[in-house]
Order: structure tokens, then C-alpha cells, then sequence
């Protein structure tokens, strides 16, 4: 018999419970005892869905009460030194502490989860580091499933990919030097859940999807055969890429089966089918763990019953990857029409399309015949409905082919007249975008949503509000400023809620890190701009003050990847599609006298393909569709983006071809490492490397940021160099803020002040 499972549930709950508890214990309202209770109701809830949905496992270490990385950390006992944790006593204060810093410590190091938008902590590697051993939570969540007659399978990440995402500190030549040290320890791990009385451990090395160099495949077979001697069964599983080119390794390797990520890459399931070793489980991953769109059931089934006619009982089906980027459940969304709703599916729906696929194989097709016909309706309705195409876009689209967008004159010619035009100092001093959001402006923009606030006091609170967020940037002698964003929810959704081609959903949030969650909308059809977004909020923060205030917008790329985006044609169109409504943006900002345009690009390498070979042509249209939001505009309006957390030195060549006049990245948590490949690639334009870490409630002082802006002076020269911080405000309370500001506009003058020094003596 197939058996159906998945590969991790989403741990935040379906009204963001997770989130809301960690929250109040960092502020002091609960107590551990109190967040352990809502951690583990949570699974409970999780587990008793997959069980009801019939799932032959439910899924247990896939809870994380920041990271999954993070608590793997916990597991082993190799969290940071610097910290000084008692790794077997360690608490969740200190747990967060790791994630989030404080007044002594920095936060660790934070990026994308390959080519998601979840991020993860990356962990530090030294020659002092050490899996002596930590936390017991894996073990009790484990006992916890039991006891409420569950059948588990864990999954864990494994010891090469975790050594993979980890950053060398320093007295380490490589990654590997490590492994002596780590294998032992999850030999333990393995030989305590298997004495628990688990029989399968999944256990995940999704690098094996990456360009990985002869050295890490080497490093595969002598691992598993250290892990497999004394452990459960283990599921190796890999996602997000084909894994077809380590066939050979896969068929060696001594482990009980393989998943597959089969929605990424279903043509390598022919190829693992040759030669396949008998009686090992393959687990084909054949619904979707990344989108929201129903599955055409099907369509699926009979490549899976030709799979079961070779494998039998060895074939399990599955989820292409975790849940954890997904919303909860469809349930929750009231307000979504019959159509729409009819394309869609969250966690929850997707177990059951899991098991129906599985209820199928195994003979008992009558069952799920109500669920494969709508299914079916479902994709022929949505295939033929009026609201995916736009004849206006198509045309735009058209024409848009026979052009290449660019700017008027080169970056030498337009710094000229930038800088004759905002005459701004030696390195001038601005924020990313977003100010915090108050308590008061969240209930304001929901009681205009509820009807209980009219439109006109809406506008009123939100002028009041850009109205402080101004002045205090002049109080602080910030060069360029920035509205604040008060009007915004989300930098993604506010965009898509006035863009035609979007939908929305009421509670569909999906962990982004720790407590940070978001909602994306989703892209069901053509995407079309009806009438300006911002123009009103940036032409009145400008009429408040003679500086120049950004206009901020969120680019075509991260709009696409911070989606659920169709999946009924290329990405690249519809980026395309997107481009063109940001690109009559941009015109309406400029003609309104608007000098300075943020396009934030923060996704743009998250966008990355795994594979090296596949970068080129997306790169080509991710470069293009940005070129094309800023096409045109004249040489004095200068062009901002942002990226963030994420490692940029591979793809600068691409970067450097945006063209952008300034780019803001992040580099506070790097200690300004990331900034050396700008240096070495000798970066063409305009960088603010930020200077302090916006997702920590710690406030570095100006001698902190002082460092870190003479690190930049050896990369960057000083006519290129700006100063902000690492992201946009929106998460931090004003003190914070007005304090961390305050040092920065210090710092910055402090080395303005340093360079005059340094002119008048070379004068001298």
C-alpha cells in the first residue's frame, strides 16, 4: 500500500498563535511555562490535522520556536561561543537571545533559505566549535506524539546540509574539518529516537539540489554510513531542484528511501525509476509545498501509478517540500469569491489531496471520485475564466518586445546632475523606507477596512502620521527622507490591492522569520496598474519640507517572488507585466516632482535559480523588468533600490547592469563582510552598506557605527558612500528608532567631519 505523508506543517497556527506568544514573552507578559503550553497546543492541533486528513505519519521537529536551523543548533549544543550558553540548560530567553541579539550581544547572522523567502540563522563555524549536545525538545515533542497514539516521523536536518549553511568565524580552512565532530553527535540523536521507538527519521540535505564540488559529494557516503548503523529508517529528502545528476550517489547510499521533489523537477522520476533498488521507499513529492494553487489530481495520478507498478509498497506520496511556506488553511477565508476560492488550496487541503492521490493508488479510486472531479472542474474553470486575461496588457506586452528599456545618459553624466541638483554632503545620510508601525496605525487601517473609520479621517491619520515621521527626520538632520509608510500593511500586498490581476486573502500568513509573518497576495491573471498607488502620500510628505523625500515602491521582482504567482505562464511575463505598471508609477512620481525613486529589490536574489546554468536567463529578465520601472526618466531623477539578506557577490555583474544610481544593502550582521565583493568587483554607482541591524531591539553606538563606516571607506569611495540602516523600520517602537537614528546621523557627521580633517591636512 502507498502510504501518504508530508514533509513539515506550518508551525505558526491558522491565526498566527506563535507569533502573538513569542511576542508577549518578549515583552515580559508571559512567562516560558506559558509559551511551552502554546507551543505545545499548537502541535497537537497540527498533528491531530494530519492524522484526521489520514496521513500514515505526522510530522514531528518540523516546530521551531524561531528557526528550524536555530533549534537544530539547540539540539546539538552548537550555538555560538560568544554567547556563553550552558547548550544542556539552555532556555528560550536565551534561545532568542541568539536570534534576536540585545545591548551586548549581536544577533546572529540571518538569510534566505535558498530560494525562498523563509530566512534562517546561519550558524557560526570555528575551530572551538563543539556538538557536545543540547536541548531535550525534540525528544519531548517526540513522547508528546506518542502519548496522543500518533505515528511519527521525524525530520531533521542533516549534518552536511547544516554545515553547508554555516559561515566559517575563523581557524577553519573548510566547512568539512567539522564533520568528525558532528557526525557522532547526531549519531546519538539518531540512536535516542530510534531507543523512543521511532522507525523513520527524515532527514533533510536539500544542498543536494545546489552546484555542489566534488569535495561535498564525497563527503555523502562515509556520513550516511556512520548515521544509518544504529538509527531508524532514514528518509533522505531533497527539494526546491532536480537531483538527477547524484543518481548514482542516491542509489548508493545506505539509507531506507529518497524524496523527490517532483513539482520542481517531475521528468527525474524516469530516471530514478531505472535501476531503482528494491524495497527502498521513494516519496514523490508531488504536491505543491511552495504555491497555493489546487493540484490537478488527475493529471498526477497516473505518472504515480506507473511509479507504483515498479515500487509497490515503496511508494509514498508527498508534499514537494515543507508546508512551512504555505498558509494554514483555506477554512479561515470567508471573504474570497466562489471562483476564486475554487483554485486554491492551503496546508490543510493539501493533505487532503495527498491522501486522495494515495486513497487512489492503492485501489480505492471510488472514494476520492469527488474530489478528482473537482479538482478537474477546478483547473477547466480556471483555464477559461474571463479574469486572467487583459487584452491591454497583452498589447503592452507586444510592443514591449521590440524595445530594450534604459536610462538616458550613463551614471558618470547623471551623478552630475544629481548632485548639482539635491547638492547633498559627503556621505549623506537617509533610512530604507518604513517607520514603525504604532498600535494606532494598525487599528486606524483596520477600522477603515471594518467601515467604522470613514475614508477622509482615514487620510487625515495617515498626513498626521507622515507629517511626525518627516519632522522627526528633520529633527535628527537626516539628508533624505522618507514618508514612513503608515498607509502601507505590507510592502507586496499594499501594491497588489491596487493592481488589477491580484488577489487577496484574509488570513493566508506564511512565517517569514521568528515572529515576522506575511500575507502574500496571489497572481491569478494579467497584471494592470488602474491609477497611481503612492503619488498622493510622496507629493504631500514633499510638500512638508525642502529635502528631498524618496518615493517608495517595491520592485517588479520582489512582487514576484513575495507572491503566489500564476502558474500558467513564465515568471518572466509576468514580471514583465508587473515592470509596466511600475514603470507608469515612476512617471507619475517624476512629472509630480518626485526627484528621488526607491525600486526595493530585496528578492532579487532569493529569484536565483539553484543550478548555475539556469541563472543567466533569469537574470536576463530580472534585470530587464527592474530597467524597465525606471526607463526614461530623466538624468536628474535618481533611481534608490534596496536588497537585503542575502549574498550578492556572485551575481554583481548583474546588479552593476540594473544600473541604479543608489543601491542600500545589508551588512551590520556581516560586520561589512558582504560589502568586500562590491569592493572587489569595484561597484560603478552609488552604496549604502547599512549600519546597523533594524531586526534587533539593541541600539549600537556611534563608535559601533563609526567602525563599521571606516570598513566601508576601504571598499567604497567616499563620493559612493551613504549611510542607513541594514532595512526599513517598520517592526521597531519609536524610541528605538529615534535613538538608533540619532547615533547614526552622529557617526555619519563624525566622519564627514574625520575626511575635512584628513583634506585639510593633505591641503596643508
Amino acid at each position: 500500500m502507498a502510504k501518504a505523508h508530508i514533509l513539515g506543517f506550518p508551525r505558526i497556527g491558522a491565526q498566527r498563535e506563535l507569533k502573538f506568544a513569542q511576542e508577549a514573552f518578549w515583552r515580559g507578559e508571559i512567562d516560558e511555562i506559558s509559551l511551552q503550553d502554546i507551543g505545545r497546543d499548537l502541535r497537537a492541533r497540527h498533528w491531530a490535522t494530519q492524522k484526521a486528513a489520514g496521513l500514515d505519519y505526522v510530522s514531528v521537529g518540523d516546530f521551531a520556536w524561531y528557526d528550524q536551523v536555530l533549534s537544530t543548533l539547540a539540539l546539538l549544543g552548537a550555538l555560538p561561543r560568544r554567547f556563553g550558553f550552558d547548550d544542556k540548560a539552555l532556555g528560550l530567553a536565551d534561545y532568542y537571545l541568539a536570534a534576536r541579539g540585545d545591548a551586548t550581544h549581536f544577533a546572529m547572522e540571518m538569510t534566505k533559505w535558498f530560494d525562498t523567502n523563509y530566512h534562517y540563522l546561519v550558524p557560526e563555524w570555528t575551530s572551538e566549535t563543539s556538538f557536545a549536545g543540547g536541548v531535550n525538545w525534540l525528544l519531548d515533542e517526540v513522547y508528546e506524539a506518542q502519548a496522543l497514539g500518533y505515528p511519527v516521523k521525524v525530520s531533521l536536518i542533516g549534518p552536511l546540509s547544516l554545515l553547508h549553511l554555516g559561515k566559517i568565524k575563523h581557524g577553519l580552512q573548510h566547512k568539512l574539518e567539522l564533520l568528525h565532530k558532528i557526525l557522532p553527535a547526531y549519531q546519538q540523536i539518531l540512536a535516542a529516537l530510534r531507543k523512543s521507538g521511532v522507525t523513520w527519521v527524515q532527514i533533510d540535505e536539500p544542498i543536494l539540489a545546489l552546484d555542489l564540488d566534488q569535495q561535498w559529494k564525497n563527503a555523502f557516503l562515509p556520513s550516511y554510513r556512520a548515521l544509518s548503523m544504529d538509527a531508524p529508517q532514514l528518509l533522505l529528502a531533497t527539494y526546491f531542484e532536480t537531483v538527477q545528476e547524484h543518481i548514482e550517489l542516491l542509489h548508493t547510499l545506505p539509507v531506507a528511501g529518497v524524496h523527490l521533489d517532483l513539482v520542481r523537477a517531475p521528468q527525474q522520476l524516469a530516471h530514478f525509476l531505472t535501476n531503482w533498488p528494491a524495497g527502498r521507499v521513494l516519496s514523490a513529492g508531488v504536491i505543491d509545498g511552495r504555491n497555493i494553487w489546487r493540484a490537478d489530481l488527475p493529471a498526477l495520478l497516473p505518472p504515480l501509478q506507473t511509479a507504483q507498478r515498479q515500487l509497490g509498497d515503496a511508494l509514498w506520496v508527498a508534499s514537494s517540500c515543507s508546508l512551512l511556506h504555505v498558509p494554514v488553511d483555506l477554512n479561515g477565508e470567508q471573504q474570497l469569491d466562489t471562483e476564486t476560492r475554487s483554485w486554491l488550496a492551503f496546508a490543510t487541503q493539501k493533505l487532503d489531496e495527498i491522501v486522495a492521490l494515495t486513497t487512489a493508488l492503492n485501489g480505492n479510486a471510488d472514494a476520492v471520485a469527488a474530489q478528482f472531479d473537482a479538482a478537474r472542474a477546478a483547473q477547466l474553470g480556471r483555464r477559461n475564466s474571463a479574469r486572467i486575461h487583459n487584452p491591454l496588457v497583452q498589447k503592452r506586452m507586444a510592443e514591449l518586445a521590440l524595445t530594450e528599456p534604459h536610462r538616458r545618459s550613463p551614471f558618470a553624466e547623471r551623478s552630475h546632475c544629481q548632485q548639482k541638483r539635491f547638492a547633498l554632503p559627503v556621505f549623506p545620510t537617509t533610512t530604507i523606507g518604513s517607520f514603525p508601525q504604532t498600535s494606532a496605525i494598525r487599528q486606524a487601517r483596520a477600522a477603515c477596512k471594518r467601515g467604522t473609520m470613514t475614508h477622509l479621517d482615514y487620510l487625515q491619520t495617515m498626513r498626521d502620521e507622515i507629517r511626525v515621521v518627516v519632522e522627526a527626520q528633520l529633527a535628527l538632520d537626516i539628508d533624505v527622507l522618507v514618508h514612513g509608510e503608515p498607509e502601507r500593511n505590507d510592502m507586496v500586498e499594499y501594491f497588489g490591492e491596487q493592481l488589477w490581476g491580484y488577489g487577496f486573502t484574509q488570513h493566508g500568513w506564511v512565517q517569514s522569520y521568528g515572529s515576522r509573518c506575511v500575507k502574500p497576495p496571489f497572481i491569478y491573471g494579467d497584471v494592470y496598474r488602474p491609477e497611481a498607488m503612492t503619488l498622493s502620500w510622496s507629493c504631500f510628505a514633499q510638500s512638508l519640507t525642502d529635502r528631498p523625500v524618496k518615493g517608495m515602491l517595491t520592485g517588479p521582482v520582489t512582487m514576484l517572488q513575495w507572491s503566489f504567482v500564476r502558474d500558467d505562464q513564465p515568471r518572466a511575463t509576468t514580471a514583465l507585466q508587473i515592470a509596466l505598471a511600475l514603470h507608469d508609477e515612476v512617471q507619475d512620481l517624476e512629472q509630480a516632482g518626485i526627484g528621488m525613486i526607491q525600486i526595493d529589490e530585496p528578492a532579487l536574489r532569493e529569484g536565483l535559480p539553484l543550478k548555475a546554468r539556469d541563472w543567466p536567463a533569469y537574470l536576463e529578465w530580472a534585470v530587464r523588468a527592474f530597467k524597465l520601472c525606471a526607463a526614461g526618466v530623466s538624468d536628474e531623477t535618481q533611481i534608490h533600490t534596496h536588497m537585503c539578506y542575502a549574498e550578492f557577490n556572485d551575481i554583481l555583474p548583474w546588479i552593476a547592469a540594473m544600473d541604479a544610481d543608489v543601491i542600500t544593502i545589508e551588512t551590520s550582521r556581516s560586520d561589512m563582510e558582504l560589502l568586500d565583493g562590491f569592493g572587489e568587483f569595484s561597484y560603478p554607482n552609488q552604496i549604502g552598506p547599512g549600519v546597523y541591524d533594524i531586526h534587533s531591539p539593541r541600539v549600537p553606538p556611534v563608535s559601533e557605527m563609526q567602525n563599521l563606516l571606516q570598513k566601508a571607506r576601504k571598499v567604497v569611495p567616499d563620493a559612493q558612500l551613504w549611510v542607513n540602516p541594514d532595512c526599513g523600520l517598520k517592526t521597531r517602537n519609536w524610541p528605538e528608532t529615534m535613538a538608533a537614528l540619532a547615533n547614526m546621523v552622529s557617526a555619519a557627521k563624525l566622519l564627514r567631519a574625520s575626511v575635512q580633517d584628513e583634506m585639510h591636512v593633505d591641503c596643508c
